[in-house]
């Protein structure tokens, strides 16, 4: 099994139709978050069989993988070290931290991170994250708070809203989307957590963020937390 042939497989499951749709889903136009992005038009199921098929191909080739400009090679990249990484946890996470920077769009983080960073560094030293909190690297960005995921399935909130403290004046979208996703799951496991660091931050942050924050409460509490 090598890349040659994973690329030819993927090839064969390209979808003209869907390469437009998901170049417009994604923001590949000029000064958008996806520019130069490339797409062959795969569902992510698909994906997913190819990189199960593939799971043993090496970081070498792995890495040409990430490198390329199409979203499903890279995609399926990352799928495959999430299957790797149950065997090899220190190698793949190492290797998908000082690859971030090519892990460059909102799915490519959300489908892999809780399951490679969050959940590697659950009982261990988390200093990591909150460098990438600060990064000028939107994706290294969204990297850091969508990892905590991992963390809040497992009751621990305290990173979280460490990390959303310091992503509350971030400029994009894209994050203020990510903290208000990850503030919601905080709720749903321990919604007074979510309201003491609502009562603290709600008339200043972003209001995508709170929107998404408080998207599970009861109708009349949105009401009072949009209007204050």
């Amino acid at each position: 099994m090598t890349l040659v042939n994973l690329k030819k497989d993927l090839q064969g499951l390209s979808n003209p139709d869907k390469i437009k749709i998901l170049s417009n889903f994604f923001k590949t136009g000029p000064g958008q978050y996806g520019e130069n992005d490339k797409f062959l038009g795969i569902t992510v199921p698909n994906q997913r069989k190819i990189a199960q098929k593939y799971a043993n191909l090496n970081l070498k080739e792995i890495k040409t993988l990430l490198n390329s400009q199409i979203h499903e090679h890279r995609l399926t990249s990352l799928l495959i070290l999430v299957h790797q990484y149950q065997n090899s946890p220190d190698t793949i996470y190492k290797f998908y931290i000082n690859n971030s920077k090519n892990i460059n769009n909102w799915d490519l983080v959300d489908l892999t991170a809780p399951k490679i960073v969050g959940n590697y560094l659950l009982n261990k030293d988390k200093s990591v994250l909150y460098k990438l909190a600060k990064s000028k690297n939107l994706w290294e960005r969204r990297i850091a708070i969508v990892a905590t995921y991992e963390f809040i399935k497992n009751n621990k909130f305290n990173d979280t809203l460490k990390i959303s403290e310091i992503l509350l004046k971030d400029k994009h979208d894209l994050i203020h989307k990510a903290v208000g996703w990850m503030l919601r799951e905080v709720g749903k496991k321990d919604q007074k957590t979510l309201e003491n660091f609502l009562k603290k931050y709600h008339k200043t942050m972003p209001r995508t963020m709170l929107r998404y924050a408080i998207e599970k409460f009861e109708e009349k509490k949105k009401e009072v937390y949009m209007k204050k």
